[in-house]
């Protein structure tokens, strides 16, 4: 299966960095900015300033403003905030109705009210076209310094997924394949709420071992909840799963920690969210977890308190109290 031009749907740190993995090589890459005027200046300057200040981005990256300019394109990914996917393709197909190319998500997140994957999500609304997913430990900021990372690509279709890999992986941009779709979009939506939580707990100053406990009880948690949602325990434990989980709970580059630092400080959401020109997944994700939990009678305390955080107004400390006040008993993993 040829691939052809790469075309990137969002223009923010993420859809910027695979514009620059990909054009860099040579690829002809077309990024997408739903602001006409960051649009222009970044075609101009082959620099996105708002996101990845100083990264100059290769002569084969056009940038656009305009959805139904994607004719050509063989694969189309999806770099948007999760909130904002669903709107997005919907523009894509009115704007082109004659869609063919394959559909890859890097977006990471479920839908509030409905509980749905963003690849679900694409499916609804291009019921023909193949549809993969890709996530793993990939902050921006690393990956256009060019660290080796790895990254999983999800698709029931195997030669899809094994064309994708060749046309997308790279020496320092390592890609593997897998049929588990659901686990891959799971791992990489889920493990943001727990990021908030582990920011929450470096804030309150609480230490190593604390951390470190918390980080392995939110991994059983993700597991427990994951499964119920239709995913595969094993497939958790990849890079999509507990690798996401690592780097994002660990890392000072890391918006969903920071934002749960900044909270574990004593400054309100509202503040925090004003303060920042990039998403933090888990804010809105936590929102939906915590209503499929319900929906599907699962129990998750971390979840549970990291949306009374950010929804309820509820103190770090009156949080970190209700969790360190459950019963104790056996270790299930």
């Amino acid at each position: 299966m040829k691939i052809g031009e790469i075309a990137i749907l969002g223009a923010g740190s993420w859809g910027t960095a695979l514009a620059w993995v990909w054009g860099k090589d040579g690829r002809q890459v077309s990024l997408w900015s739903h602001d006409a005027e960051r649009a222009a200046r970044i075609q101009a300057t082959r620099e996105n300033g708002d996101y990845l200040p100083g990264l100059k981005l290769p002569g084969s990256v056009r940038i656009i403003s305009e959805l139904a300019d994607w004719t050509r394109a063989g694969l189309i990914v999806f770099a948007t905030p999760s909130t904002a996917l669903r709107q997005v393709a919907a523009r894509l197909r009115e704007a082109n109705g004659n869609v063919r190319a394959v559909l890859l998500s890097c977006v990471k997140g479920i839908e509030h009210g409905t509980g749905m994957r963003m690849s679900e999500i694409l499916s609804e609304l291009f019921p023909e076209q193949k549809i993969a997913v890709l996530s793993g430990p990939n902050l921006a900021t690393e990956v256009v310094q060019n660290f080796p990372t790895a990254t999983v690509i999800g698709c029931n279709d195997a030669e899809c997924a094994t064309s994708l890999q060749g046309t997308l992986g790279s020496p320092r941009f390592r890609v593997y394949t897998s049929h588990e779709v659901t686990s891959i979009e799971l791992g990489g939506a889920l493990k943001n709420v727990f990021a908030v939580a582990a920011g929450i707990s470096d804030g309150l100053g609480l230490g190593d071992n604390s951390k470190a406990a918390l980080v392995t009880r939110s991994l059983a948690e993700l597991v427990r909840l994951g499964v119920a949602m239709g995913g595969t325990s094993q497939a958790f434990y990849g890079l999509s799963g507990v690798g996401d989980l690592i780097v994002t709970c660990y890392s000072e580059r890391s918006r969903n920690h920071t934002v749960g630092k900044r909270l574990g400080q004593g400054e309100s959401l509202a503040q925090i969210t004003q303060s920042m020109k990039m998403v933090a997944e888990g804010v809105p994700t936590a929102r939906s977890a915590f209503e499929c939990a319900r929906h599907l009678k699962i129990e998750t305390p971390i979840i549970d308190q990291v949306y009374s955080v950010l929804y309820e107004q509820k103190k770090p400390t009156a949080a970190l109290e209700e969790i360190l006040s459950r019963e104790q008993k056996a270790e299930e993993l």
